[in-house]
């Protein structure tokens, strides 16, 4: 039957022969998405995705079908016309059928990373441009995405596969790591991740009497605890050290605008939740205090220590420390910095491969999105997103922290050195004078040994307020 003579009566047959499409898309090796242009219950075109086949990025169905429809009628105007697609459109379609004027457009599953008609943006909605389309979502939405479902799953081979918006460091990126043996651990399904693979070491028995929570900083990763890792390991302890999303192993944003203070708390607390972590002994440093000291007040039964070294509460209601301003101004000028370099120059006893190691989850610039938004993300006035959890944070540890703390401070750190640290010290109740390492810079986990040493005498000793803390 041609396409003048076939006639259709209600949106679910129209979909009915979107979805033939999109099966057809799917034989060919295509995404299975399919779409038809119907006028006044007559069926003008169909098209199919074939970006693949026809090495042609625009070759969507919506785009196919439009053309087709065009040509169909002698006009690119299609007005009047419905459109029917199987998947949410894209950017791309929704601003030509804004072109097309198309009086409607109906689809079947949604898109949640790409739909530009409401779920994502709503371009056909956009009160700013003369032409709005109607749009009637999820009629078939099951048919439309089990098609996607079935098309993607053989394909994926694993259980969190990569998001479309998201980069992964190849595995091979890692080999041979120096002082980094422990097998990885994944998880995808935090609800805050939005299936986000997020990586995390956890070395130790569940029901060990401490649980080190080990949170890294920028540009850092879980790589920087392999020196305290083994010591708490030793002990019969549990050690539990997460990359940040955009760090490391986990997986990583292509976008600055992704990352968030608020949101990057929130993936921590489900990940404390999720494993049960309890008798947690906090350990923190640069990015991992400015987020890790926002943890303990929502769930302060599950904390008993807290090792601090080189970092800050930013409440927005005082002056950054000059030192770190300097730094964002670095990182704003030379957002591709070199890693590696950094490292060694911060700590000189490292080796050429250690330093390489710290570059390694950042293979080339798209990978880097986390390490430029990180120093931006710092809050500087009392109104920006993470200040007011800040400052909730600094009342908990003033007058609610019912746990013991240690502070060791990297004194050669020209971006949270003593003067910030000791700042902080008046912020947590009961923290007894710190332990100052004069030759130490920022990433003072690297003296990590004799630091993991330290810290386990001193929290398994009983309490003594205000004793002198040994000589590392």
């Amino acid at each position: 039957m041609t396409e003048s003579m076939q006639r259709v009566d209600s949106d679910e047959a129209a979909m009915r022969l979107a979805l033939i499409e999109a099966r057809a898309a799917a034989a060919a090796g295509e995404v299975p998405v399919g779409a038809v242009v119907v006028k006044d219950g007559r069926v003008l075109a169909r098209g199919r995705n074939a970006p693949i086949g026809g090495h042609d990025p625009t070759a969507h169905a919506e785009i196919a079908a439009l053309r087709a429809a065009a040509q169909a009628l002698g006009n690119y105007r299609l007005e009047g016309c419905t459109l029917y697609v199987t998947l949410e459109p894209c950017a791309m379609c929704a601003g030509a059928m804004l072109h097309a004027r198309l009086a409607r457009v109906v689809f079947a599953a949604a898109d949640p990373r790409t739909g530009a008609a409401g779920s994502v943006l709503d371009v056909l909605g956009n009160p700013r441009i003369n032409h709005h389309t109607r749009v009637d979502g999820g009629v078939l939405a099951e048919e439309g995405a089990r098609l996607l479902r079935d098309f993607f799953e053989p394909r994926r081979g694993n259980a969190s596969p990569l998001r479309e918006d998201a980069l992964r460091t190849p595995e091979t990126a890692f080999a041979q790591l120096p002082d980094y043996p422990w097998a990885p651990h994944y998880v995808s399904d935090l609800p805050a991740l939005n299936g986000l693979r997020l990586h995390y070491l956890d070395e130790g028995p569940a029901d060990a009497p401490l649980t080190w929570l080990c949170l890294h900083g920028n540009p850092s990763w879980s790589y920087l605890y392999r020196h305290m890792i083994p010591v708490f390991t030793a002990a019969g302890h549990r050690v539990v050290a997460p990359d940040l999303i955009g760090f490391g192993k986990s997986d990583k944003p292509k976008k600055e605008g992704a990352h968030g203070f608020a949101w990057h708390r929130q993936v921590l607390l489900e990940l404390v939740r999720r494993l049960d972590l309890r008798r947690i002994v906090l350990v923190v440093q640069d990015w991992g205090g400015l987020l890790g000291l926002t943890l303990p007040m929502a769930d302060p039964t599950r904390y008993q220590g807290l090792l601090v070294m080189n970092t800050l509460l930013a409440t927005g209601d005082a002056p950054l420390p000059p030192g770190f301003v300097a730094w964002r101004e670095m990182c704003a000028n030379k957002p591709a910095y070199d890693i590696a370099r950094l490292m060694g120059r911060s700590h000189p006893s490292l080796s050429a491969a250690e330093c390489a190691a710290y570059a390694a989850p950042f293979p080339d610039t798209g990978h880097r999105a986390a390490t430029r938004a990180f120093p931006a993300m710092v809050p500087e006035h009392a109104g920006e997103e993470g200040a007011a959890l800040s400052r909730a944070a600094r009342d908990f540890w003033r007058g609610e922290w019912q746990g013991r703390s240690r502070m060791v401070i990297g004194a050669a750190d020209p971006v949270l050195g003593q003067a910030v640290m000791h700042h902080l010290r008046q912020d947590i109740c009961g923290c007894p004078p710190p332990v100052v390492l004069p030759q130490v810079g920022h990433f003072v986990p690297e003296h990590g040994s004799a630091i993991a040493d330290d810290a386990l005498a001193y929290f398994a000793q009983p309490e003594r307020r205000g004793r002198h803390p040994p000589d590392l």
